[in-house]
């Protein structure tokens, strides 16, 4: 099989880390970029080094989705272990194991712990839970290969905390321009769904709640996928089996050929193949063929099942990134929520690479009012963000010159005050070295001195402290120094307060002149 040159390029990574003793990576490759077929090439590899392989999943699909990729692409044939199936006694050099059955203590007991020496992770954005906790410390010796379409995680667990590295990351955006993935057309609905009511739970909303929410649009939805995808192969993501159901035979009534699949479908596997043969020219599903599913032609994504997770998102819109022969691009269609508090993920999320981006992004779709194209309203939006910052700096600068102007730089005070200890102050201890408090930030402007060019919380605290020992004193303040040096009066910083409120009155009295009779080089400040 003839590998692309990112599937070339992430298989030698991965055994680069694994080589430099980096025993837990990641490899992260969009949906559709054939992430299946990299890691079996890399336990090709491993077994021609006479190790022995686990691959890992949560569901049956993607074990035999594996299993089945593996044999085409390397010629591998694979043992299970899942449910009644053991691989115990068997020759195969590959395990392709269920985590449900392989968690269990009496089916984990069976193995010794360097039973295996290579684990691939396959979805590995669930391996923090429990039960993949509990198998991957059992095999602690085995090297780990987690791969993950996106590497972010519903419940805010970073995958850091358990991979040592990033061995390879390939970009939807990448993926889109080098001619391997559809590009993407997004149209926002302006359809305001209210979701102000709806509850949360493991940092997503709830479906339960969804599907209350959605139910009284789901007319008005299938009203609009007439007018926009009557001619696409439509595939609609809902949150619940019940509202899925509901949707399919509206769209039904509406003259499309819809059917529905849920994980209690006993027809799931006929339903799925008719579908692709266009017999049916949408599926419903509620959350079901979000991973291990595939189908190239389908070319019209509707998310009806609002979500914070990057990971999720990705994992729906993903069902249709492959490209087909005659697919020109992927339309996707986002809507309207109404939400106070929440930050939804939306098309712009897909590729953009900083949250002021995305941002831009999402107010131009909603605004355009038709489909656009994600690359080229990102390359627009990237240019309008750094135009924007641009604008934000020069009037921060400006701001800073306004500023600075107003406040005495500390080196100034300390050569005015004539302080040796401040000039040749060196912070000794820990808490001296580090940055100054922002408490310590905020007194130092309001007492008179500029803080940028104070760069330990020692000297911040030495400064402040010759403040309130010179306003105890009665002598002169930082603006006073700052305003009477810039007029020509010199050693001001000896002067007593008063003596330098009375000369600084008179120069404003005099339309902020120098007063006739005054050489600033000679007046002593009495």
């Amino acid at each position: 099989m003839q590998l692309r040159p990112y599937q070339k390029e992430s298989r030698e990574a991965i055994q680069n880390e694994w080589s430099n003793g980096i025993k837990k990576t990641l490899l992260v490759l969009p949906t559709g970029c054939g992430k299946t077929i990299v890691f079996s090439k890399v336990i090709e590899d491993r077994v021609k080094m006479g190790e022995r392989v686990l691959v890992l999943a949560h569901r049956g699909e993607l074990l035999d989705q594996a299993a089945d990729k593996l044999e085409k692409a390397t010629g591998l044939k694979c043992a299970t272990e899942k449910a009644q199936e053991t691989s115990i006694g068997s020759f195969f050099r590959v395990v392709v194991g269920s985590v449900q059955s392989m968690q269990r203590p009496k089916r984990l007991e069976q193995f010794k712990s360097d039973h295996f020496d290579t684990i691939v992770v396959d979805e590995a954005h669930h391996c923090i839970s429990d039960g993949y906790q509990r198998v991957l410390n059992h095999f602690e010796h085995a090297n780990v290969l987690g791969v993950t379409a996106t590497p972010d995680r519903g419940d805010m667990k970073n995958l850091g905390s358990y991979f040592d590295s990033l061995a390879y990351e390939y970009t939807l955006p990448k993926a889109i321009k080098e001619g391997f993935l559809s590009p993407i057309r997004a149209l926002t609905v302006p359809l305001k769904l209210d979701l102000t009511q709806v509850g949360q739970q493991a940092g997503d909303f709830k479906s339960s709640d969804l599907g209350t929410a959605l139910d009284p649009y789901l007319h008005q939805i299938a009203d609009t996928m007439i007018e926009q995808c009557a001619n696409r192969k439509t595939v609609v993501f809902l949150p619940l089996v019940k509202t899925s159901q509901k949707f399919t035979e509206i769209l039904n009534e509406k003259g499309f050929k819809a059917a529905e699949v849920n994980g209690e479908s006993k027809d799931r596997a006929q339903v799925l193949d008719d579908f692709e043969n266009d017999k049916y020219n949408v599926l419903c599903n509620s959350m079901l063929l979000t991973e291990g599913w595939d189908c190239p032609s389908v070319d019209c994504i509707v998310v009806l099942r609002p979500t914070k997770v990057r990971s999720l998102y990705s994992q729906m819109v993903g069902r249709g990134t492959r490209l087909h022969p005659g697919k020109e691009s992927l339309l996707l269609l986002d809507f309207l929520w109404h939400t106070e508090k929440h930050e939804l993920c939306h098309p712009a999320h897909l590729i953009a690479e900083n949250k002021d981006v995305a941002r831009v992004m999402t107010e131009k779709i909603e605004e355009a009012g038709y489909a656009m194209d994600l690359e080229e309203v990102e390359a627009s939006s990237a240019e309008d963000v750094v135009a924007q910052r641009e604008e934000a700096l020069a009037n921060k600068l400006a701001e800073m010159k306004r500023r600075k102007k107003k406040l005495v730089d500390p080196l100034q005070f300390e050569m005015s005050i004539q302080s040796e200890e401040l000039s040749s102050y060196v912070p000794s201890f820990g808490w001296e070295m580090g940055p100054p408090s922002e408490k310590q930030i905020k007194t130092l402007e309001k007492m008179g001195i500029l803080p940028d060019e104070i760069d330990n919380a020692g000297k911040a605290t030495k400064i402040l402290e010759r403040l309130d020992k010179r306003r105890d004193e009665g002598l002169t303040t930082p603006k006073q120094i700052r305003f009477l040096e810039s007029r020509g009066f010199e050693h001001v910083g000896q002067w007593d307060f008063n003596n330098a409120k009375k000369i600084i009155d008179r120069i404003a009295a005099n339309g902020w002149r120098i007063p006739a009779g005054i050489n600033p080089k000679e007046y002593s400040g009495k």
